[in-house]
């Protein structure tokens, strides 16, 4: 597919020096933007009959570089904190809520339904079930429609929905021998059979099976995924170190005004209070560039500084009825409208899902890209979202993939993941998802717009897309 896709994208009108011009104008985003989105008139998404469904609120815990504060912590630790950082925020009876969804990925297993756990430790009431959902990076997302699914079935009216991850501390296993001659040894009934299993471990059946962020289907890791992408496409090294460098900039702007109101501050047992990301830092181009390929060596172009890091977090958000929260007295943050999930070939097109995913979820709702006033793309790798970005913007592609008469085009990079992005606020795989939607309602309600439009890959060749509304001011 590379050689296919290689000279037909790198025609796309998608230049060299883009992040550097679009990250100029983003940094400073001007009032006359503000208020030509504020002006603007667009017809409401509410339909006769149908339930409107909203976003009341969300939180997430600070998200930490893996292995610096939350080292000693449990998955459920994390999880625990959002919920009660949203039960403080929203101040809902911890009765009134009808089911909790919570995403994950890389499941510890003494907490698997981890969900149930860390609801019975924030203190919500026991008569509350619990289940926890897991869709790789936009397990969060399946949480958050799975509610939405829930409410507009008429079985709920208020749903919690979040998602943790903890990558500090993964589950790492022995050998598939050790493991079958370890459960052997358990049903073994004389000394004779435990002594002859024992003698049956050679070294080799010691070394232990350690995780990897890469794909069932083709043993192929996310990152060399990643590189094999942007190289289909033509994106360079030098774009996805500005792509990079434009995240880290704008997550430290949005962190320095104030504008990341989701992060709640969370006492670490034994350590101190956190209240911000750790992994927000601006560099320069010229120290980017003298990274070397982490994974397609030498010639790779994806490095440690254009990737998303290994993150600690969790997220948590309400979601109800509009008329139950009105009723309760809540003022909505946004309604939850049309979403989409899709899914492609894992191999060549496994990051993806947010070119496939963005025109189905607008045919939906009947809008264009025009329309939208915020997008919020989840940033595995700098070069997947360049990839994506070019081919949204490619006819060819549209035709040849998609079985689409045109493209769909591109965001305006102005109204583009303005607070940073998962390259520099952290991508806790479970977590992002209710990330990308709060940022979008906390967005529209500061630049005045109406619609919003969340999207992200996932492994498996999968991918989620959203259209959110501002709930009226």
């Amino acid at each position: 597919m590379a050689s296919m896709l290689m000279n037909p994208i790198r025609s796309c009108s998608v230049s060299s020096s883009w992040a550097v011009r679009f990250g100029a104008r983003s940094l400073s985003t001007t009032a006359q933007l503000q208020a030509q989105v504020q002006t603007k008139s667009k017809k409401t998404l509410t339909r006769p009959g149908v339930k409107n469904i909203v976003l009341v609120e969300g939180v997430r815990t600070p998200f930490l570089l893996s292995g610096t504060t939350y080292a000693d912590l449990m998955p459920h630790d994390l999880a625990r904190a959002a919920l009660q950082g949203l039960l403080n925020r929203t101040g809902i009876p911890k009765d009134a809520v009808d089911y909790i969804i919570y995403g994950t990925v890389i499941q510890e297993v003494k907490t698997s339904n981890v969900a149930r756990e860390a609801a019975l430790g924030a203190g919500f009431s026991d008569k509350i079930p619990a289940h926890t959902v897991t869709m790789a990076c936009i397990s969060s997302n399946q949480a958050m429609t799975s509610s939405v699914g829930l409410i507009a079935a008429g079985q709920c009216d208020a749903v919690v929905a979040g998602g943790v991850e903890f990558m500090s501390d993964v589950p790492i296993r022995h050998s598939r021998k050790m493991r079958k001659t370890m459960l052997s040894l358990n049903k073994a009934k004389t000394l004779g059979q435990r002594l002859s299993l024992i003698g049956s471990i050679r070294l080799a059946h010691l070394s232990p099976e350690l995780p990897a962020v890469a794909e069932f289907s083709t043993a192929e890791t996310m990152g060399h995924s990643a590189d094999r992408l942007a190289a289909a496409f033509g994106v360079s090294r030098v774009e996805q170190d500005e792509f990079a460098l434009r995240s880290h900039t704008l997550a430290k702007k949005a962190q320095d005004e104030g504008l990341l109101q989701d992060v709640i501050s969370f006492k670490v047992p034994g350590r101190d209070i956190v209240s911000k990301d750790n992994g927000i830092r601006p560099s320069s181009m010229e120290q980017m560039a003298k990274l070397k390929p982490a994974f397609v060596k030498p010639h790779g172009t994806v490095t440690a500084a254009n990737s998303s890091f290994l993150t600690d977090g969790a997220s948590a958000v309400l979601i109800m009825s509009e008329e139950k929260a009105l009723a309760m007295g809540y003022k909505p943050k946004a309604y939850l409208r049309d979403f989409v999930y899709v899914s492609q070939d894992p191999k060549d097109q496994l990051l993806l899902g947010p070119t496939y995913a963005t025109p189905k979820v607008l045919e939906r709702a009947g809008l264009s890209m025009s329309d939208i006033d915020v997008f919020e793309f989840h940033e595995a790798f700098a070069g997947q979202i360049m990839a994506n970005l070019k081919a949204m913007d490619s006819d060819w592609f549209a035709q040849t993939y998609m079985g689409r008469k045109s493209k769909v085009g591109t965001p305006a990079m102005e109204k583009f993941n303005l607070w940073g992005g998962s390259l520099s606020l952290g991508h806790p795989f479970g977590a992002t998802g209710c990330r990308l939607a709060t940022t979008v309602a906390n967005r529209l309600k500061k630049e005045g717009g109406q619609y919003g439009l969340i999207a992200a890959c996932a492994a498996g060749g999968q991918g989620h897309a959203m259209v959110i509304e501002a709930y009226p001011q």
